[in-house]
């Protein structure tokens, strides 16, 4: 089951998950070789309507192609309004991890449910400006709670440090409920920055420019782990 693959992995730490979004989408399987090739051990897919953000991106084909040729986790961030029209279609298509946003639900409780009545692990994401307080309720239905150090919709943004501090709230809130979902940050993540997010309590990250605008994938990537043992 998707939602299995993505359990087996909570544990990981450093997880670095390469957003696909800055890719060569001209030779996709190209890309993910050389990401399989670096060790990668999961995929992040930014999914974008031009609603919800100013911004559009791709859809069901680029997962169902990327699941047609890897078995690689699926992590698919859905950055749409009202995503439980979609749900199932990514489902389908081969996501192993749907992450909504909490600002995008008109009910988030009935899709959050409904992802993972699909075999799906679930997740919630929340924008820099958004309470972690909108979240609280829903949390025992959540695999996984993403925190954007950038406002969503576009690549390359500088990195809000209020993710940390969220992150920090979050541990405990887990600790005293005794949940399991695993904390990710999303958003100016670099060899600058992923310690601190590191420090605070996440333990994967989603990469853009810092892995695609580098000459090895393999040395970016053991260059942002290296910063969190060190």
């Amino acid at each position: 089951m998707p939602r299995e693959k993505i359990i087996q992995l909570r544990d990981a730490s450093p997880l670095i998950l390469p957003s696909l979004l800055l890719c060569d989408f001209g030779d996709l399987r190209g890309e993910l070789a050389m990401l399989e090739q670096a060790g990668v051990q999961a995929l992040h897919l930014d999914v974008m309507d031009g609603l919800f953000v100013p911004n559009m991106t791709y859809g069901m084909p680029i997962v169902q192609g990327l699941a047609d040729h890897t078995e690689l986790p699926l992590d698919v961030h859905l950055m749409i309004q009202e995503p439980s029209r979609y749900v199932e279609q990514f489902a389908l298509a081969g996501s192993d991890l749907i992450t909504v946003h909490v600002e995008a639900c008109s009910d988030l409780a009935a899709t959050l449910k409904q992802i993972r009545d699909l075999g799906v692990a679930t997740g919630v994401a929340l924008n820099p400006d958004t309470a972690i307080d909108t979240i609280l309720p829903y949390l025992e239905l959540c695999d996984l709670v993403l925190c954007m150090s950038v406002n969503a919709g576009f690549g390359g943004q500088k990195f809000n440090p209020v993710a940390i501090e969220k992150s920090k709230q979050l541990v405990k809130i887990r600790e005293q409920r005794q949940l399991e979902f695993i904390l990710e940050v999303d958003g100016g993540i670099n060899v600058e920055t992923i310690g601190d997010c590191f420090s605070s309590g996440f333990t994967w990250f989603v990469a853009g420019s810092s892995i695609f605008n580098q000459q090895s994938y393999k040395q970016a990537i053991v260059d942002l782990k290296t910063v969190t043992t060190a």
